[in-house]
C-alpha cells in the first residue's frame, strides 16, 4: 500500500498515461478522427449556421414534379424547356447536378436512324437528310448556348479508366507546393455528350466525398484526373457566376505559409473575389444549416408559373433532385437524408456570406500541445503534497473545462474547429490515475471517519475531519453548543388529509431543504423525529460564532418555507385539490451540553444531551403559544447582537423553576437597521414594561401601536399581540396577586 502511494509512482504512472495518449493522438487513427468529427457535428447541432436568403436556388425535380411531368429520365426537350423557362424568369446562371453521358433515346433523329439501319432501300436515310430530323441533345445544347443565363454542366470521375476525359474550361494558377499531390487521383471519367459540354460556360465534378462513417462534411473544390486539376461543380459555379477565368490555389510553401519544410497541403482557393479556406485536401468544410425549405423551388412551379417568380430574378439555380427513387441522398451533420444538390447550394451560400468553418493546418499541433499542457499541469499539482485533493480536483477539472470553453468560443466566435474532447478525456484519465493513487494512500484512515459521521454531519465538516483526524475526540465531552429544534405546526391535521404515500412525500419535501440549510451552515443533524429536526452547532468540530450560524439557519428555513408553500399551492391548483400550507416552529438555545457517541456496543449515535437540549425543545413548543415561527433563549440572543430581535416574555417552561427571557428573531442586521423595526422594537418593549408594571391602559395602547408597525413591516405578529390583549383583559377582571412578578408559567411542552 505504501508503494502504491509512493510519490515517485504518483508521478510516473500518470506520466506514462500521458505519453501513450500523445502517441495515440500523433498516430491519429481513423477511429480517433471519426470521434473528432462527431464532436464537431455536435457543435453544429448546438449552434448551426442560420439559413439566410441567398442568391442560390435549388430547382428540385421532386416527387410532385415527377407526378405532374412524367417520370425520369425526361426527354432532353423537357430539360431544354426548363432551361428556357428559367432564363425567362431572369436567372443569372443554370447549373446541372445531372450527367448527360448518353444520347437521348427519344430523339426523333435517333429513332429514325435505328429504322434506317433496318431499311435496305436508303429511303429513310434520305428522309432524315432532307427533313433535318430533330436531335433532342442538340436542342438542349442549342438552348443552353442561346439563353442569356450562363450554364454549368457536370461530370463524374471514376477509378476505372473509361478512355474519356472531360474538357476543362477554367485556368489554374498555383502558389506553393503542387496541389495535385494532395488530391485523390481518378483514372476514369464519365463526361457529358460533347455538344452539351461545348455549350456550357463551365464544367465541374459532381463527385460526393464522404468520411469513413458515410457523412458528407467536406466538399472538394478540385479533383484530379490523369495529373490534371478539375473544378468541382460548386467551385465552377462560383467562377462562372463572377465571370472569372482562373482559380488561384494556395498550398503549403507559398509566401506567408510556414510549413517548416513539410508539404502540409492546400490552404485556400481564390475564385474571382471570393477566398475559400480549405483543408489540406482542398476541401471546404460544410457549415450545415440542416433542412431549409426556402433553399429549394419545385421544378413544376417553374413550368406552371404564369407570372415571373421573384425568387429566381438574378439567382444562381442548380437543377437537381430530392426524389428518393433517383438515389441522390446524402447524410450531412444535420440532415440524414439531404438531397445531394443541396450540398452544392450550401457551399455557395457559405461563399457568398463568407460563413466558413475552418480547421487550420496548425490545429493538430495545437491539440497535442493542449494535451501536454493539461496532463502536465495535472501531474504537477498532484505531485505537490501541500495541495489538498479537493483543490487539486477543482483545478484539474477547471483547466479541462477551460479547454472545452476555449474550443466552444473558437467555434462560435471564429468558426474554428479545435477538438478539446480528446485532450480533455485524456487529461481526466491522467487526473484519475493520479488521484486514485493519492486516494489509495489516504482512504483507509478517512473511511472510519466518514462511516461514523456521514449520516449527520455536513460534507464540509466531514472533509475537515478527514483531512485532520486529530480534531476528533470520541466519547462524551462537555462543550458549548447551540441547539435547534424545528417542528411542523398542526402536523396531525395535515396528516388526516393525506394517505401514507402523500404524507411521506410531503415530509421529505420539507426535511430535505431544511436539512440542506442547516448542513450548509456547518450544523450537525442529530436526528429526525417524524416531522421534527434536531440539530446542533460546535460539535464535533469547533464552529466559530455557532449561535449566529444557528440563528441564520432558522431565518433561512423561515424564508425557504415561504417558497415551499408557494410550490405546494401551485401543485395543488394544478391537481384541483385544496392546498396544504405548512407552518413551523423553531426553538434555539445556547449553552453547555454533553455531546458524543451515545448508545450501546451494537448501535450508537452521535448526539447531544443535557438541560440545554431540553430547553431548546421547550422553546420550540412555545412558538405555538406566542404565534411566532422562531423562539430563542436570552443566551442565543446574545450571540447575535445587531439582529432584529423582539422580547416575547419572561416564562418558566415546563420542568423548570427558574424563569427565562424568550425572544423572537425577525431578521438580520439589515432588518434591524430599518427605522420601521426600531419603532416596532420601542413600542414592543414599552408594552411589555407597562404590562409587568400593571399599567393596563398603557400596555393596550403600546400593543395596538406595535401591532400596526409590525403589519407595516410585513411581519405577522397578530397572534402575539392578541395574547397580550387577552391577558390584559383577564387581569382587568381579576388582577394578579400582590407578589406577581410578571412571569408566565407554561404548562405545555
Amino acid at each position: 500500500m505504501r508503494f502504491l502511494g509512493g510519490k515517485k509512482l504518483q508521478i510516473l504512472f500518470p506520466a506514462v498515461i500521458l505519453f501513450l495518449a500523445v502517441a495515440f493522438r500523433i498516430a491519429d487513427p481513423i477511429l480517433l478522427e471519426e470521434f473528432r468529427l462527431r464532436i464537431f457535428d455536435n457543435y453544429q447541432r448546438l449552434a448551426p449556421r442560420l439559413y439566410q436568403d441567398a442568391p442560390v436556388v435549388v430547382v428540385d425535380l421532386d416527387e410532385e414534379t415527377m407526378k405532374r411531368h412524367g417520370q425520369w429520365p425526361w426527354p432532353r426537350t423537357k430539360l431544354a424547356e426548363l432551361v428556357q423557362r428559367l432564363s425567362d424568369h431572369g436567372v443569372a446562371l443554370i447549373a446541372f447536378d445531372i450527367v448527360f453521358s448518353e444520347p437521348d433515346r427519344t430523339s426523333p433523329a435517333r429513332l429514325l436512324a435505328e429504322l434506317a439501319d433496318r431499311d435496305g432501300t436508303g429511303k429513310i436515310s434520305e428522309l432524315i437528310r432532307k427533313s433535318g430530323a430533330l436531335d433532342n441533345d442538340l436542342l438542349l445544347a442549342e438552348t443552353m448556348a442561346s439563353v442569356p443565363a450562363a450554364t454549368v454542366s457536370g461530370f463524374i470521375l471514376t477509378q476505372q479508366d473509361t478512355g474519356a476525359s472531360p474538357p476543362v474550361k477554367a485556368g489554374f494558377a498555383t502558389t506553393g507546393d503542387n496541389p495535385l499531390q494532395f488530391l485523390t487521383q481518378f483514372a476514369g471519367a464519365t463526361p457529358n455528350l460533347p455538344q452539351i459540354d461545348e455549350a456550357a460556360s463551365g464544367i465541374g465534378s459532381l463527385n460526393a466525398f464522404t468520411d469513413s462513417d458515410g457523412v458528407v462534411r467536406r466538399v472538394p473544390m478540385f479533383v484530379a484526373h490523369k495529373d490534371r486539376l478539375y473544378p468541382s461543380l460548386s467551385a465552377e459555379i462560383l467562377r462562372v457566376a463572377q465571370g472569372a477565368s482562373t482559380f488561384v490555389v494556395k498550398s503549403s510553401g507559398a509566401s506567408g505559409q510556414e510549413a517548416f519544410g513539410e508539404a502540409t497541403g492546400i490552404v485556400e482557393v481564390k475564385v474571382g473575389q471570393i477566398v475559400l479556406p480549405t483543408d489540406k485536401g482542398g476541401r471546404v468544410l460544410l457549415h450545415d444549416t440542416g433542412p431549409a425549405p426556402d433553399r429549394s423551388l419545385a421544378a413544376w412551379k417553374v413550368f406552371e408559373a404564369t407570372e415571373p417568380l421573384p425568387r429566381l430574378e438574378g439567382a444562381i439555380t442548380i437543377i437537381g433532385t430530392s426524389a428518393v427513387g433517383l438515389k441522390d441522398q446524402q447524410t450531412t451533420p444535420l440532415d440524414p437524408n439531404a438531397a445531394g444538390v443541396t450540398v452544392h447550394a450550401q457551399i455557395l451560400e457559405q461563399a457568398f456570406f463568407g460563413d466558413f468553418l475552418n480547421r487550420p493546418d496548425w490545429a493538430d499541433g495545437a491539440e497535442i500541445l493542449l494535451l501536454l499542457f493539461l496532463g502536465g499541469m495535472i501531474i504537477l499539482i498532484f505531485a505537490l503534497p501541500q495541495i489538498a485533493t479537493l483543490p487539486a480536483t477543482l483545478f484539474s477539472l477547471g483547466i479541462v473545462g477551460a479547454g472545452v470553453a476555449a474550443s466552444w468560443y473558437a467555434y462560435t466566435d471564429h468558426a474554428l474547429l479545435l477538438d478539446p474532447i480528446y485532450p480533455g478525456i485524456m487529461g481526466i484519465a491522467v487526473y484519475t490515475s493520479a488521484s486514485l493513487l493519492r486516494f489509495v494512500s489516504t482512504e483507509r484512515e478517512r473511511k472510519q471517519i466518514r462511516t461514523a459521521f456521514g449520516q449527520y454531519m455536513a460534507p464540509a465538516l466531514i472533509e475537515r475531519l478527514a483531512q485532520d483526524p486529530g480534531q476528533l475526540r470520541l466519547g462524551g465531552e462537555i462543550r458549548p453548543l447551540t441547539l435547534l429544534f424545528c417542528d411542523i405546526r398542526g402536523f396531525t391535521t395535515i396528516s388526516e388529509k393525506l394517505n401514507a404515500e402523500e404524507l411521506t412525500h410531503l415530509i421529505n419535501r420539507f426535511l430535505t431543504p431544511m436539512t440542506n440549510i442547516i448542513m450548509s451552515r456547518q450544523g450537525t443533524i442529530d436526528k429526525y423525529m417524524g416531522d421534527c429536526i434536531m440539530a446542533f452547532w460546535n460539535a464535533p468540530l469547533d464552529v466559530p460564532r455557532h449561535g449566529k450560524e444557528g440563528v441564520d439557519s432558522a431565518l433561512a428555513m423561515r424564508e425557504r418555507l415561504v417558497l415551499l408553500n408557494s410550490e405546494l399551492k401551485l401543485e395543488a391548483a394544478a391537481r384541483r385539490q385544496s392546498d396544504i400550507e405548512i407552518g413551523i416552529g423553531i426553538g434555539l438555545n445556547t449553552g453547555e451540553a454533553c455531546v458524543g457517541n451515545v448508545g450501546s456496543d451494537q448501535r450508537f449515535d452521535y448526539s447531544a444531551l443535557g438541560d440545554t437540549v431540553n430547553l431548546a425543545s421547550r422553546l420550540e413548543g412555545q412558538c405555538k403559544t406566542y404565534g411566532v415561527e422562531i423562539v430563542v433563549s436570552e443566551s442565543t440572543k446574545e450571540e447575535v447582537p445587531g439582529y432584529a430581535v423582539l422580547e416575547l416574555d419572561l416564562i418558566t417552561v415546563k420542568g423548570k423553576t427558574v424563569p427565562i427571557r424568550i425572544f423572537t428573531v425577525l431578521g438580520g442586521p439589515e432588518k434591524a437597521a430599518d427605522p420601521a423595526f426600531a419603532t416596532l422594537s420601542e413600542e414592543n418593549a414599552a408594552m411589555i414594561a407597562a404590562f409587568r408594571e400593571q399599567r393596563w391602559g398603557d400596555a393596550e395602547a403600546h400593543s395596538a401601536a406595535a401591532r400596526k408597525h409590525a403589519s407595516a413591516l410585513g411581519e405577522k405578529l397578530d397572534e402575539f399581540y392578541d395574547l397580550y390583549d387577552a391577558r390584559i383583559a383577564s387581569f382587568r377582571k381579576e388582577p394578579p396577586p400582590a407578589d406577581w412578578d410578571g412571569v408566565y408559567i407554561s404548562l405545555e411542552k
